[in-house]
């Protein structure tokens, strides 16, 4: 399996990064929407291993395409960078049925607004990424760039750390936060919000008149 060496931060200025990022790749970037899909054993075998089965429609300027992606555990600890295995999907209907029908079952799904910059760095490529989620909050930045094999490690790592540095993106901003796990904390929230609105105040905690 290839490896994606990736890293992905929180993004203090939008605009400003947005305009570094056109300037370096000479063009505006193309705009996506990815609609994400994750499938796991019921168990959980799969997310408890590390490793992610992922449905990926993108909706873009060229039309629709789907994706099927298997990402294995991390090779690289502080990049969080995976092995991956990904092939193109004729009809995400019929593939969803047979996963399904398979044993798996879907864990979350959701949206990510994005736009891409193909890029050059001292002859290698990289793919960077603006992301917004909208039920997370903030902007995020995706840079990666592929390893090969587990031999390229770290000098991957290194050129997208470098390829941040130059866009002005801090190692404290970055995050190994995945955003499943971002997106399920947020909708607990939502949830525990909704259940205590529906509860309504606790004994002694209204007004008694007295005021």
């Amino acid at each position: 399996m290839a490896i994606e060496a990736e890293l992905k931060a929180r993004v203090r200025e939008p605009e400003r990064l947005v305009a570094g990022l056109s300037a370096w790749a000479g063009a505006a970037g193309r705009v996506e929407v990815y609609r994400d899909v994750y499938f796991d054993r019921p168990g959980g075998e799969l997310t408890a291993g590390g490793t992610e089965l992922r449905v990926r429609t993108v909706t873009g300027e060229a039309g629709a395409r789907t994706v099927l992606t298997y990402k294995g555990a991390a090779v690289d600890e502080a990049s969080g960078s995976k092995p991956e295995t990904e092939t193109a999907v004729a009809d995400p209907v019929a593939l969803r049925a047979i996963l399904r029908g398979s044993g798996l079952v879907e864990t979350v799904a959701f949206e990510k607004r994005c736009r891409n910059w193909e890029l050059l760095l001292d002859g290698r490529p990289l793919l960077a990424t603006v992301v917004e989620v909208p039920e997370l909050a903030g902007v995020f930045l995706e840079v990666e760039t592929p390893a090969g094999d587990e031999a390229e490690l770290p000098s991957a790592p290194a050129a997208v750390r470098l390829a941040l540095r130059r866009l002005g993106v801090a190692d404290a901003d970055l995050t190994t936060e995945l955003y499943t796990d971002a997106v399920a904390r947020a909708r607990s929230r939502v949830r525990r919000g909704a259940q205590s609105s529906l509860r309504g105040p606790t004994a002694g905690s209204g007004s008694d008149g007295s005021r």
